[in-house]
């Protein structure tokens, strides 16, 4: 499988606000499980929770998807 850098980053805004995979799902309206996988880049994300991930943590869709540093 190929190196997931949203899967990477989301486990590394996680880590860096001490917040868990099952906060960040109630507070954005999604599965623990949904959260976990895509920490894990087991599945990803739809476009939505992309944008409810940034909003959350206030960085850019670029930044999440590896496009851009931030």
């Amino acid at each position: 499988m190929a190196f997931n850098q949203f899967a990477a980053r989301l486990t590394e805004l996680l880590n860096e606000n001490k917040i868990s995979k099952r906060e960040l799902a109630k507070r954005i309206g999604v599965s623990a499980t949904s959260v976990s996988d895509w920490s894990t880049g087991k599945i990803q994300p739809t476009v939505e929770n992309v944008y409810l991930i940034c909003e959350y943590f206030q960085v850019s869709a670029d930044y999440m998807l590896g496009l851009k540093e931030i």
